[in-house]
């Protein structure tokens, strides 16, 4: 159901304003967790790069925190660890890993451009309150103005 926004009154017009940007945060907020965690993928996929019979038996920092590491030895360069979420890691070889990231960023992607024509059209909504609030807002002015000339003369 299309709804003509010069009909609306001003004050529909400031709630609709105030929920479309709700939505537009919403979906920003949305947009940028999901390519935080597709960074997450890409950064992970990437390290398996790493994992080549050449580093076998090499001594690399193993970090117990963002700021915290402990030296080691890369004794398994063909196995890895992969965490599939909710605190199950499951042991997988190099190439599988690689493309179970690969399907992740995948599933990302397909998810935030799903998220972006949404954001664009609230965006345009938006924007086409915006320009009618103004408009009547200009009208409220120019009605005042020509009320208070009359009321002078």
């Amino acid at each position: 159901m299309a709804v003509n926004l010069a009909e609306l009154p001003l004050q529909q017009l400031e709630g609709l304003k105030s929920q479309l940007d709700q939505e537009t945060e919403f979906l920003t907020s949305s947009i940028g967790q999901l390519k935080v965690v597709q960074t997450k993928y890409v950064e992970a996929k990437d390290s398996l790069n790493v994992l080549s019979k050449d580093n076998a038996g090499k001594e690399l920092l193993v970090p117990l925190t963002s700021s915290m590491y402990v030296p080691g030895k890369l004794n398994d360069v063909e196995r890895v660890l992969v965490d599939v979420g909710t605190g199950y890691y499951v042991e997988k070889n190099v190439s599988d890993a690689k493309e179970f990231f690969k399907r992740k960023i995948d599933f990302l992607t397909k998810q935030i451009e799903k998220i972006q024509p949404a954001l664009q059209e609230k965006h345009a909504m938006k924007q086409a309150v915006i320009e009618v609030m103004n408009m009547k807002i200009q009208q409220l002015h120019s009605q005042q103005a020509s009320q208070s000339g009359t009321t002078k003369a």
